[in-house]
């Protein structure tokens, strides 16, 4: 694998866009398709389809702080943006795009999604047999750290911007 940082900023906001593109359409039709429904399944009750609204973190946490969900995700876009826009290995480049996706259409959510600005609850449709609810957003913030992880155990000497 190429390990040569360069500039892929294209690259890096083209991944972005599509995650966000992809979590909002499908959020938008889990609310128009689930609303006051049961949930569906999908793999039984492995994999179902049901619609929440988190006001909190992962898990429902900090359900009474959803302003500082919403600084948080700020604060995390414009250093991940700080991040692509600098020379990257393409696998590093690719998994911070994810998580900067990620990161981005949750902002969004909290931003302008009701109860109100900056207290905006998150879509969650994907119900992965009662352990948690989720998005695809969050599907690209569990595989951009993953892969970033696993980057790391692979390749210590490289990091993002070296």
């Amino acid at each position: 694998m190429d390990t040569t940082p360069v500039r892929r900023l294209p690259l890096a906001l083209g991944i972005a866009v599509v995650v966000v593109v992809l979590d909002q359409a499908t959020k938008f039709w889990a609310e128009r398709t689930l609303t006051g429904r049961d949930p569906i399944p999908v793999l039984g009750d492995f994999l179902q389809f049901r619609l929440l609204y988190n006001p909190g973190a992962a898990f429902s946490i900090g359900e009474g702080a959803t302003w500082i969900f919403a600084i948080a995700a700020a604060v995390a876009v414009g250093w991940l943006l700080w991040l692509v826009a600098r020379p990257q290995a393409k696998g590093w480049l690719i998994g911070l795009a994810l998580l900067l996706g990620g990161a981005t259409t949750h902002l969004g959510d909290r931003l302008f999604r009701a109860p109100g600005f900056a207290r905006g609850h998150v879509v969650d449709f994907i119900d992965y047999n009662g352990w948690f609810v989720g998005n695809v957003a969050d599907i690209a913030l569990f595989l951009g750290a993953v892969s970033l992880v696993l980057l790391g155990i692979r390749k210590p000497e490289v990091s993002p911007s070296t």
